[in-house]
């Protein structure tokens, strides 16, 4: 090969190309940068939007003593807690009832144990959930710390759930702080004291701890039940990898991950569980047999502490069972979507199975053709049937194995 200069009709060639190619490469790459520009400012909105939020309920869990990541901080809550939520409805409550005929408007034994449920019930929350939060952090706990740029993925998504999370605390408790004023209301108008100030305080000092601990235990339901909606969010984005992906080790390894992160939740979440079903259940028989006790003297004045509570309590606990549903219910579908995807990859065109069955109808066809046909041309066309290689076969079967595996 011999070494020429260019001639001059070569470089106008050359000019003439570069010219109509760089038009082209100038009018795409402004496109191109701005729409990349374009998701990374809202990659980046996103992520400060989620990170004020997350910020926002670390301060709310701080507020109601959950954050003890300090030794004053775990003083501080649990002396709050004890004073607030035990000993000033306790003290009101034996100061309040000294009076004639106050049994038919307020007894002190069902109070006693309104107040000794709820209670255990906050005391539960709060030592369950402080320690995960001691141990983890809000963002380890609920799942939303960076690996793999999930974040950035899904932060729209989990910005949106944990407003949802607060919606539902809203709805959940102003009715039931409703229902608690009413009845209290009612309470002190045929329980008047000495004074209306009076009756307002107490109004006041038995509410207000009621509803302390009250929004304790329906928060920590809820920051379960955002814990598994937070985690549904990779379910749905699983079940879409498994229509655009086809690679089995992919599969597996972010199954692998879902699996962990399932073992987790119920790892962190079984013993508080198990204490609001044990102490809901304990005072909802308590409560059967203070009002078997007392069926003579039960109105709705005396005894309307009993169901205002008792629905702050099923409330929660159907928080609970609503999101241990859910994703149960997610996780099996993910494992039947799962069964469904191997199935029709298998039974797929390029299935070691399915190429042996074209390969015997071929062969079929053939062998009618040879008995209806006996001319040399179709003798030869026999030669030229094809028939799978060992190298395919093996990739084949490779394939298979790892989907059974995956399945």
């Amino acid at each position: 090969m011999s070494d020429h200069p260019a001639t001059p009709i070569e470089q106008e060639s050359e000019e003439q190309q570069t010219q109509i190619r760089t038009p082209l490469l100038l009018k795409a790459d402004p496109i191109q940068i701005l729409y990349e520009e374009n998701e990374e400012q809202e990659e980046e909105e996103s992520s400060i939007h989620l990170d004020k939020d997350l910020q926002e309920l670390d301060f709310y869990l701080l507020l109601l003593g959950f954050n003890q990541t300090s030794m004053l901080r775990f003083g501080i809550s649990w002396v709050t807690f004890l004073t607030i939520g035990v000993v000033l409805p306790v003290t009101v409550l034996l100061m309040s009832t000294n009076c004639l005929r106050c049994d038919l408007y307020q007894v002190k034994a069902f109070e006693l144990v309104v107040v000794s449920s709820h209670a255990c019930l906050a005391a539960a929350a709060l030592l369950c959930l402080s320690h995960n939060l001691r141990k983890y952090g809000i963002r380890k706990f609920l799942f939303v710390d960076q690996y793999n740029g999930h974040v950035q993925r899904f932060s729209r998504d989990y910005v949106h759930k944990i407003s949802e999370a607060k919606r539902a605390l809203v709805l959940w408790v102003l009715p039931c702080l409703f229902l608690k004023i009413v009845r209290e209301v009612i309470r002190m108008m045929y329980m008047h004291h000495e004074s209306w100030w009076k009756s307002c305080g107490i109004l006041v000092a038995l509410t207000f701890p009621w509803m302390y601990v009250t929004v304790i235990f329906l928060s920590s339901c809820l920051v379960f039940h955002l814990v598994c909606n937070l985690q549904i969010i990779h379910f749905d984005d699983y079940g879409n990898l498994l229509e655009r992906e086809t690679d089995v080790l992919v599969f597996i390894e972010e199954h692998a991950r879902l699996r962990h992160h399932l073992s987790k939740i119920s790892h962190r979440f079984r013993i508080y569980l198990l204490l609001v079903f044990i102490v809901v259940t304990s005072s909802q028989f308590a409560t059967l047999f203070q009002i078997t006790g007392f069926s003579n003297k039960v109105t709705f004045i005396n005894g309307g502490d009993f169901a205002v509570s008792s629905i702050a309590q099923v409330v929660g606990v159907i928080l609970c069972l609503n999101a241990a549903a859910k994703i149960s219910h997610r996780a099996q579908g993910v494992a039947a979507l799962a069964s469904r995807w191997h199935a029709l990859a298998s039974c797929g065109p390029d299935d070691a199975s399915h190429m042996r069955m074209r390969f015997s109808n071929q062969m079929g066809n053939s062998n009618g053709l040879l008995r209806s046909v006996s001319s040399e041309a179709d003798m030869e066309a026999m030669n030229y049937t094809p028939l799978p290689t060992n190298e395919q076969l093996t990739s084949y079967l490779s394939s298979y194995h790892r989907r059974q595996a995956f399945q």
